[in-house]
């Protein structure tokens, strides 16, 4: 079984003070209705996992209800940290899962297409990401704005979601990390833990929402 875990529990501090993003209006659904719609209708998905700010909870059962998510196993309240969410997210998984596949709810233009070529490597390899190669000139800035080098970027990609693993796989990993630890995704977790992990290269867009101007941007490319 494969288990999609979508991760929408974020502080939104960016978006200003008591701002939730993943329920801020997009054309003509919530934020994180996209991806929820998107995992729905994904053939390699078999359930959903929404973790969600504590607050939000209703108003989740609520969305759910509205756009029809079938798949929809549970709803539970994330952590103060990406990383806790995650964790509550498997937590929540049906016993029979053996793929987990993370999204970012605020990455509301991920496609069944993209979703469905991340869980079919993974399945292979155990662990992928979606993921696309670096175009612009890369400068390293150790300190303000002074400009240290230039990196080569042949070899550096931007890394996105979905991100998908054996559940065994990213369950150690977290479990492996050092105490105090911090990631800034799943990946990150699983290298540390010794695994490979392998990208899918896509160029479509799937911008993450961090502010209003990412809304604007989102909702021109959706109309």
């Amino acid at each position: 079984m494969t288990t999609a875990i979508i991760v929408a529990a974020g502080k939104s501090e960016r978006m200003g003070a008591g701002t939730d993003k993943a329920f801020l209006s997009l054309v003509n659904k919530p934020v994180v209705a996209w991806s929820l719609l998107a995992f729905e209708r994904c053939p390699e998905i078999d359930k959903i996992v929404l973790v969600v700010r504590k607050d939000q909870l209703f108003a989740c059962k609520a969305v759910v209800q509205m756009f029809g998510i079938s798949k929809m196993h549970k709803i539970v309240a994330g952590g103060s940290k990406r990383q806790d969410s995650v964790m509550a997210g498997m937590e929540a998984c049906d016993l029979d899962t053996r793929l987990v596949v993370v999204h970012d709810g605020a990455r509301p233009l991920v496609t069944s297409d993209m979703i469905a070529e991340v869980v079919k490597t993974a399945k292979r390899t155990g662990a992928a990401t979606i993921g696309k190669r670096l175009t612009d000139t890369v400068k390293f800035v150790e300190k303000g704005t002074t400009v240290v080098k230039t990196i080569d970027r042949d070899k550096l990609w931007a890394v996105q979601t979905p991100q998908a693993f054996t559940i065994k796989t990213l369950r150690n990993a977290y479990r492996s990390l050092p105490e105090g630890a911090v990631v800034t995704d799943d990946c990150q977790a699983v290298e540390l833990s010794g695994e490979t992990v392998r990208i899918v290269e896509s160029n479509k867009p799937n911008l993450k929402i961090t502010t209003v101007e990412d809304l604007q941007v989102a909702g021109a490319l959706l109309k």
